[in-house]
């Protein structure tokens, strides 16, 4: 019999943890500056409709791929965490999950060209070479995300913060060499979204080279493995895909609506004003990224202290998000506007309490993402899935409803208020957990299986 699990780090895992999301903060905010970056060349270099149908390949691109791939990188996650603290292989669980990736992404590629037409011709206004662009992008992005979860979930977070650093770079440098006239306008902006995932794979063969040596020296298991089933696996996965199609509803519907509405460069102006939002999350991808493995693992673990190191750990990040928070909402009153100008150009006029409400969108959008992956950690992933579903929905009809005149008006408040509803429903999720057998395989004795489903009986 396996002796009891020791907690994942000695000391506090909390302070930790901490330790850990403020180094990865420092590589994530390099790579969202040079993202930045990216957008800031494109603005000044791009007419106003060019620059749109860029928002516009940039939200048809980041849609599909947060949809289709981050399940995958949450499943990979989460579960390599909780097999690293049983002491288990992880062979059956790369193999489900590479399963299920390669599923999602040869289902694109045939959805894609069957819809060429209508994506070609409708969303991307013709434009041939963005449409190649943006199929291109999502199939390379599978390997990406991949690469990602495996990385999490081993808590290899240098190479993590490499990979998605390197994305960045070769993105931007297409958008230096059109800026420098080596290349040729918003087709050489447009390149740049595929060559970051084709080129910052160079990282992967690093990742799986320690795994193989890893994998060939570990002795099995002493009991029997938790190891994870296609249906479980695909039941995770297709949870997660309706919490990513949704959390991309909110950062992305407006400008795809406004963009119905208004055209192109009405599109590129919110999406602007919705990098209040967009900007700390790619910061916040330090945060998001490692608090699932670090909360799984304490979440796993028969320590006598880490129930409450796992609600230590939330109560730390949702603290420090409203600090944030607060901190953007002074620069953004104080300066707000002319901020935005400065960082965008002045093609565009900005309003300061419409910037105000997508900051408070931005800190209670933060707050829920932070919720979920305790949610994800605690064994609850159906659940949180239909509470982002229901808030995705709600948002993306209240965009059509004109209640409020002001379409870009209209976004910001639904944003704001989509995003409070959806922190409130997570929170009693939490707080009120019901751990799902179907959402974590378990194994173990026909005793412990008893005890676990008259638990569950109890719970529901």
């Amino acid at each position: 019999m396996r002796p009891p699990r020791k907690a994942p780090s000695g000391g506090s895992a909390s302070a930790d943890y901490g330790k850990l999301a403020s180094f990865l903060a420092i590589g994530v905010g390099l790579t969202g500056l040079i993202t930045y970056v990216y957008f800031f060349i494109a603005s000044h270099v791009l007419s106003k409709p060019d620059y749109g149908q860029i928002t516009v390949l940039w939200s048809a691109v980041f849609i599909t791929i947060s949809t289709l791939y981050r399940p995958i990188e949450q499943l990979l996650s989460r579960h390599i965490a909780e097999h690293l603290v049983r002491g288990e292989p992880l062979g059956g669980t790369m193999r489900i999950a590479s399963t299920i990736q390669l599923g999602l992404a040869a289902l694109f590629a045939t959805l894609a060209l069957a819809l060429r037409d209508p994506l070609q011709n409708d969303l991307l206004e013709g434009n041939e070479t963005l449409y190649w662009v943006f199929f291109s992008a999502v199939l390379f992005y599978a390997a990406s995300y991949f690469a990602r979860g495996f990385l999490a979930g081993n808590r290899r977070f240098g190479l993590f913060t490499a990979l998605i650093l390197s994305e960045s770079v070769f993105r931007t440098l297409f958008a230096v060499l059109a800026a420098v006239s080596l290349l040729e306008g918003q087709s050489a902006v447009a390149i740049g979204i595929v060559a970051a995932p084709s080129l910052s794979l160079m990282v992967v063969p690093l990742a799986f080279a320690r795994r193989a040596q890893g994998e060939a020296r570990k002795p099995p298991p002493e009991e029997p493995s938790s190891e994870l089933s296609l249906s479980h696996g695909t039941g995770f996965a297709a949870a997660v895909l309706l919490i990513m199609f949704s959390e991309q509803a909110f950062l992305n519907a407006g400008p795809l609506v406004i963009r119905g509405l208004e055209g192109a460069a009405a599109a590129g102006f919110i999406f602007n004003v919705l990098m209040i939002a967009r900007a700390p999350l790619q910061l916040f991808q330090a945060v998001s990224t490692s608090i699932l493995p670090h909360l799984t693992s304490l979440h796993t673990s028969t320590a006598e202290d880490s129930e409450r190191e796992f609600h230590r750990s939330v109560r730390m990040v949702l603290l420090a998000v409203a600090a944030f928070t607060a901190a953007v909402a002074l620069a953004v009153l104080i300066a707000g506007p002319q901020l935005m100008q400065l960082a965008w150009s002045k093609k565009f006029s900005y309003d300061r309490a419409g910037l105000l409400l997508v900051t408070l969108g931005m800190g209670l959008y933060l707050s829920s993402v932070t919720v979920n992956q305790a949610c994800i950690a605690q064994g609850q992933v159906r659940r949180a899935a239909a509470r982002w579903l229901g808030c995705a929905a709600i948002f993306v009809a209240w965009n059509f409803v004109p209640l409020v005149g002001d379409e870009f008006r209209r976004v910001e408040i639904g944003f704001a208020l989509s995003a409070s509803s959806l922190l409130g429903m997570l929170l009693l999720v939490y707080r009120h957990p019901h751990e799902r057998a179907e959402d974590v395989p378990r194994a173990g004795s026909p005793q412990e299986l008893e005890l676990r489903l008259a638990a569950l009986d109890e719970n529901t």
